[in-house]
């Protein structure tokens, strides 16, 4: 009988199978121990086989079965052999490492060549020392049968045993993290994202944006700002952005512009630029003629002229023609001619004290005013000629009024090119003669 119940244990155990958690629902559990009889003082080995079934946070259920051998009153070498249906009542959760519990069940027990039902009950606990193997203790109690023939006592048992569990069994894992679908909190989390024990995306820095997709996953931030910081709360992260500590603009990188003129305080030279007003690089308002009166106030702005003319060049007055009968030639008043170069139109130091001597006749008295006339020598186009006699009175006039004569006391000038020449202009002595600007000294009757 014993035998057959060993048997019998084998063959259910191969059909079962065992758990500890709610992630590994079956377990193996192997063991030894002690054991002896409570109404006489003996000892054996007592081996210990079980499976047990996750059933839910508190109980899990047991196939065991106990086998007392070598006991030390007895010949037998298997004395006895029982199997139980055990609740084990678990104290803790499986957060912990060591689990104390409770168990207790009916059984089938063989002893001294009877067999009859009876039950155990005990104490214990489990330590693991790996996530699915835990070191065990208990000590029990085995209700024994009444012996043969008077059946007016009973041999019951008592047992201590120590041994290993194996916990094994498929954990559903549909993200493949690591993590049970029991125990996991977040179960989309993507491929090859880390997570913590509850099977959700490591965040670092707890700002609520798990790292894998955090572009600042030690600085807490913003959800809309991919986890980054964004000190001035312009909507631009600090690590993009060329101002963090002032509010700006997301085209300027986060910077300010206080003129709206499109270029960032921190750059604009002409910080209080007019709204609407067209500006450079550097912020300040366009002068395309570089006369002072920037575009938007100069009427001429492709033209140079004072800004009191509104940026366009002042007008010269209009010069009415005088005839002759208006005025009085100073015929008494020889004024020298002023010879120039071959060629050229710019006055020697030597032309410029013959123009001194002019300026001061002028200057003797305010009412006397000048006609100037400007020549070329025959070498050349005529028309050439007419452009140079033309710029020979032209630096005539720049030097007299940078000398402090008035403009409106230039009344005529004309350029006559290699018409009435003075002189021969077969020789360089009478072409010199003909290269020349005359003046008129008159006054108004």
């Amino acid at each position: 009988m014993k035998k057959a119940l060993l048997l019998s244990l084998l063959l259910v155990s191969s059909v079962l199978t065992q758990a500890q958690t709610s992630d590994k629902k079956w377990g193996l559990g192997l063991g030894a121990g002690a054991y002896g009889t409570t109404n006489v003082a003996s000892t054996g080995l007592m081996p210990e086989l079980y499976f047990s079934r996750y059933l839910n946070t508190r109980f899990d259920l047991m196939l065991k079965g106990d086998f007392g051998m070598f006991n030390s009153k007895l010949v037998s070498d298997l004395d006895m052999a029982n199997a139980f249906l055990n609740l084990r009542f678990k104290l803790t959760n499986e957060t912990k490492k060591f689990r104390p519990y409770l168990y207790a069940g009916p059984g089938l027990l063989a002893d001294n060549s009877e067999s009859g039902v009876n039950f155990d009950l005990g104490v214990g606990g489990k330590y693991y020392v790996g996530t699915n193997t835990a070191l065990y203790l208990d000590a029990g109690y085995i209700n024994g049968l009444e012996r043969s023939p008077s059946k007016s006592s009973r041999d019951n048992f008592w047992k201590a045993t120590v041994g290993v569990e194996f916990d094994f069994g498929k954990t559903p894992d549909a993200d493949m993290d690591g993590v049970s679908d029991k125990k996991d909190k977040c179960p989309n989390t993507p491929t090859g994202v880390a997570v913590d024990e509850n099977g959700c995306p490591i965040d670092s820095d707890g700002d609520g944006v798990a790292d894998y997709i955090d572009d600042c996953p030690t600085e807490a931030g913003l959800t809309s700002l991919k986890g980054c910081p964004d000190k001035d709360k312009d909507g631009i992260a600090d690590k993009d952005d060329a101002c963090p500590d002032v509010a700006g603009l997301a085209s300027l990188k986060g910077c300010p512009d206080s003129d709206g003129d499109g270029i960032a305080d921190k750059d604009d030279k002409c910080p209080d630029t007019p709204k609407g007003v067209k500006v450079d690089t550097k912020g300040c308002p366009i002068d395309t003629d570089g006369d002072g009166v920037i575009d938007s106030e100069d009427d001429c702005p492709t033209v140079a002229g004072p800004k009191d003319n509104k940026g366009c060049p002042a007008k010269e007055p209009e010069k009415k023609e005088i005839t002759a009968d208006q005025v009085i030639i100073q015929k008494d008043i020889k004024a020298t001619p002023v010879h120039f170069l071959s060629d050229k139109s710019y006055l020697t130091n030597y032309s410029k004290g013959i123009l001194d001597k002019l300026i001061k006749t002028l200057n003797t008295d305010r009412a006397y005013m000048v006609n100037i006339f400007g020549y070329a020598d025959s070498q050349g186009t005529n028309a050439y000629n007419m452009n140079l006699s033309q710029n020979r009175i032209e630096s005539v006039i720049s030097y007299l009024t940078s000398k402090g004569i008035a403009a409106n006391r230039i009344i005529h000038q004309k350029a006559f090119g290699e018409a009435n020449p003075v002189a021969s202009n077969d020789t360089e002595e009478g072409r010199l003669k003909n290269r020349r600007v005359e003046f008129e000294i008159f006054k108004m009757k």
